[in-house]
Formats: structure tokens, sequence, C-alpha cells
């Protein structure tokens, strides 16, 4: 797989917002020709959210343990949840892995070399035997982020209902039930 086929692969999902920073959009420059993914149906990037999955083809300041500074290499990021971390690392985030694992191996879903202890995932160059697992996780981070989302939006629906009375029936007196309007 390459980093456009996963690109192209994540972008298809509904509701996605695939941000690739270029020149003069006001992005860091250090962002350029990575993607990063949120779910944002409005196509408007959340304030303040963190992407659910990124496509990363360089070295980071303290990230360089992957080792993107190679010809071709890319990875890919996937927050996928608790559930799916255990799965793939055989342990929960916050705790230590049990053995070593080189993170600039190609084609291996492993813990993030960063972000592995807040359950992140990564693969880079997925290939043959992580192609299939990496469009899995990939799904899944989609999904949660999409739960997340529907929460969010539910729980904003709840406090802008409560902030104009609850959205229940209007009590006795009220603008909305006294008035010529209020029968027509």
């Amino acid at each position: 797989m390459t980093s456009e086929e996963i690109i192209d692969f994540v972008a298809g999902l509904h509701g996605v917002l695939a941000l690739r920073p270029a020149p003069g959009d006001g992005t860091p420059a250090i962002g350029r020709g990575d993607a990063f993914f949120f779910y944002a149906p409005d196509g408007v990037a959340p304030e303040g959210g963190q992407p659910f999955a990124t496509v990363v083809t360089k070295n980071y300041p303290g990230d360089e343990a992957s080792r993107l500074d190679r010809p071709d290499a890319f990875r890919v990021n996937i927050a996928a949840g608790k559930e799916a971390f255990v799965r793939w690392t055989g342990h929960a985030p916050r705790e230590p892995a049990s053995g070593e694992v080189d993170p600039s191996t190609a084609d291996v879903v492993i813990a993030h070399p960063v972000y592995g202890g807040v359950g992140w995932l990564a693969v880079v160059n997925p290939g043959e035997r992580a192609g299939a697992s990496t469009r899995e996780l990939l799904r899944t981070a989609h999904r949660l982020a999409r739960a997340r989302h529907e929460r969010r939006a539910e729980s904003a629906t709840r406090a802008g209902s409560a902030a104009c009375g609850g959205g229940g029936p209007a009590p006795a007196g009220h603008p909305a039930t006294s008035g010529p309007s209020a029968s027509a």
C-alpha cells in the first residue's frame, strides 16, 4: 500500500475531513506532505479536536524512531481505541511493553513510538502482512471518532435545550404561552 492509497481509503469514509497542509494555507511547514483525518461531516475541522488517524512522511522532533527519513517511508498513526490497542500490543496503553519492538520495522502493527501511552497504534509502510489490518483499524478509529462526534452533538443539543428552559412546554405566563402568537 502506498501513502496515497491509505489517504484515499480514509478520505472515502463517511464524514471524513482530510487535511493536507500545503504552502500558503497557514499551517506549520513541518506538516506539509502529511495527512490528518477528522470525523467532520460538516467539513469543518473540530476546534481543538484531535485527528483519529494521520499519515506522516517524515520524522518529527522527538519522534525519529520510525526512521521516516528513509526513501518512501511513511507511517500510519491510528487512534483505534483501548480494546484494539490491547489486542495488537498485548498490554494496556499506559503499561510497559513486554518486549522490544523496533518502531522502524515495516508492515507490523505496533504501539505508536511516542503516543502509544495514550493508546495510538502505528504501522510503517503497511503492506502484505498488515495492510488489511491497517484498513480495519482505520475503520474502527473512524467509527469511534463518529461516535464521539455524535455524543458531543447530542450533549450540545441537550445543553442548548437546558439553556432555553429544557425544551419542554413553556410555563404558564411565559411569552410563548401568552399573547397573540401563542394560539396561532
